[in-house]
């Protein structure tokens, strides 16, 4: 198992949001595509930061006035194409993160894996055995 890596599981075709996007769109995309979370993204598709479903119901009713830069997370934990499902999941058991983001060597959004991809890499590994 320690040789599945994120590349074999992450999300690749992944929606984002601009910084300066109000809070209310971000909700509208999540709903639209059943996600519960945006990677946040510059221009050059450059990862600055992530906002969930979550950051916008615990903003109250003032989130959808806000701005995406007001309200999401920068302190970021994210991987990168290498990394190991073990690492990944080891970093999600630890931390309570449901989402990482992998980025490139110029901190450019490549992909997402989340809870639901590394169990389904743990199960495929376990029914091989």
């Amino acid at each position: 198992m320690d040789k599945i890596l994120a590349k074999d599981v992450m999300i690749r075709d992944i929606y984002t949001i601009d910084p300066k996007d109000r809070v209310a769109l971000a909700r509208l995309r999540m709903f639209r595509h059943g996600i519960g979370a945006l990677p946040v993204v510059d221009k050059n598709k450059k990862l600055i930061g992530i906002i969930t479903l979550r950051d916008i119901d615990l903003a109250g009713n003032e989130a959808g006035v806000l701005i995406i830069e007001n309200l999401m997370t920068t302190n970021l934990i994210t991987g990168n194409a290498d990394t190991s499902i073990i690492e990944i999941a080891e970093t999600m058991l630890r931390t309570g993160i449901q989402r990482i983001p992998i980025i490139d060597g110029d901190e450019k959004l490549i992909g997402l894996v989340t809870q639901t991809a590394v169990i389904r890499a743990m199960k495929k590994c376990f029914e091989l055995k």
